[in-house]
């Protein structure tokens, strides 16, 4: 199994990358992406431990860190359509599939 990145869920990816190595340093965004990576790998490994949402997707959360994964299932293994922050609207990335 393996998981792909949607173009938006790329972007907020790359967003907050940003802000933590701005705001907090390389070092903290470092542990960002790791932790990213970390989720990703249970994912993969375990598609449905996240919480069901809507339409197929799930969420997951990132720890350490007020960020969750919006992903859906797929026959490759996990697509994921949102990294959102945990505080930001909750119907951001709804038009992704």
């Amino acid at each position: 199994m393996s998981y792909s990145l949607h173009r938006g869920a790329e972007r907020d990816l790359t967003e907050a990358f940003r802000f933590y190595k701005a705001e907090a340093g390389a070092s903290v965004a470092g542990r960002f992406l790791k932790e990213f990576e970390r989720v990703t790998k249970v994912l993969e490994d375990f598609p449905e431990i996240g919480t069901p949402t809507n339409e197929g997707r799930r969420t997951y959360p990132l720890r350490g860190f007020p960020y969750s994964i919006i992903y859906r299932s797929v026959d490759a293994g996990v697509r994921v359509l949102v990294v959102r922050h945990q505080s930001r609207d909750p119907t951001l990335g709804d038009d992704r599939s």
